[in-house]
């Protein structure tokens, strides 16, 4: 399955490195990643596959949560369907 996840928050060390290595140990693949700096916001988008992935998205979605609340940023995920859907115009 092909999902977005979004990572926002105030800039940090580390952020890119502890999602990443989540979705790693996860067997989640990053197909396309952009993130930028605005202001002292951090600001991500990724497109990833969960082919490989054990877990559900709802089980992955809090894992996300939870390693957002550790590294001070809000992460959500969102199958591609849906993200596509919310940005459609």
């Amino acid at each position: 399955m092909k999902a977005f996840i979004t990572v926002i928050g105030k800039d940090r060390v580390g952020i890119i490195a502890g999602v990443s290595t989540l979705l790693a140990e996860q067997k989640v693949n990053i197909e396309d990643i952009s993130q930028t700096i605005l202001q002292d916001n951090f600001t991500m988008i990724m497109r990833v596959d969960t082919a490989e992935c054990a877990l559900a998205l709802d089980e992955l979605a809090k894992k996300l949560t939870e390693k957002g609340e550790s590294l001070g940023v809000v992460i959500t995920i969102r199958h591609e369907d849906i993200f596509n859907a919310m940005h459609r115009i």
